[in-house]
């Protein structure tokens, strides 16, 4: 069968509309079917307004459409469309199983291309405003996820972790106690800064900063949103200004006491 159409997988930020790109924008308004996952807002999805619109979404702990699955509909699709979006939450390179698509697609003879997303892990930090790099302090980070698929091999991305100046850990606020515990058992202090971004860009996010050994009891205060999982000395700053608020927002709290 003749292929007529041309995939692009397309990333659609970390959830506010407005830190889409202008070409994920023009490409969602020209989109004959798009193909989205469970985590991409739906303004974002709304923006595709002549297109057939199509979950095929996968979020932890809930029902996930399976990867071999969504590489035929793709093809399909791109057999039958000129323009057929596959958009994805965040950057599509990043944790979004992109390779395995663009591998589907080249063996079928698609054309593909990439449109590049705001990540959520740069979302964090903007929230945090807090670089993930700094001069003399971190000079290399690494993005990892504790999350293994059926059928993959397991992999040591505890130990880069540990041994990063700064370490961004994506889906890690749902187990972490236990990558508190990896953690400090590769060696890191358990006064190690940390921090948790929660629905980084939207309305309702949320920054809890503390140690690598408060990170299951932070975990724990959020409301079950995607988060993020930041470690590392670039946060000594921003974790000691947050003991000083709550220092004074106890001596606050003391001072009323004593004069009621």
């Amino acid at each position: 069968m003749k292929t007529v159409g041309k995939v692009y997988l397309v990333g659609a930020g970390p959830g506010a509309e407005d830190l889409l790109t202008v070409r994920a924008a023009r490409l969602l308004a020209a989109a004959d079917v798009v193909f989205y996952d469970a985590l991409v807002p739906a303004a974002i999805v709304a923006l595709a307004t002549r297109a057939q619109k199509i979950a095929v979404g996968k979020r932890c702990g809930a029902h996930s459409t399976a990867q071999l699955f969504i590489n035929r509909r793709l093809i399909e699709a791109a057999r039958q469309h000129a323009i057929v979006v596959r958009l994805k939450g965040g950057d599509p390179m990043l944790f979004g199983r992109a390779q395995e698509e663009i591998d589907a697609l080249d063996d079928a003879g698609i054309a593909v291309e990439v449109v590049p997303g705001v990540t959520a892990a740069v979302a964090a930090s903007a929230a945090l405003k807090v670089s993930l790099t700094r001069r003399g302090v971190s000079r290399n980070v690494v993005f990892a996820t504790p999350r293994v698929g059926k059928m993959e091999r397991e992999s040591d991305w505890i130990a880069a972790a540990a041994l990063a100046d700064t370490a961004v850990v994506y889906m890690g606020a749902r187990e972490a106690d236990a990558l508190a515990d990896a953690l400090t058992r590769r060696g890191l202090a358990a006064s190690t800064p940390v921090a948790i971004v929660e629905n980084a860009s939207i309305d309702d996010e949320r920054c809890v900063v503390g140690t690598l050994g408060d990170l299951g009891r932070l975990a724990a205060a959020l409301g079950g949103g995607p988060a993020i999982v930041v470690i590392g000395q670039v946060l000594r700053e921003k974790l000691a200004a947050e003991r000083l608020r709550a220092a004074k927002r106890e001596s606050a709290r003391t001072r009323v006491r004593r004069a009621s």
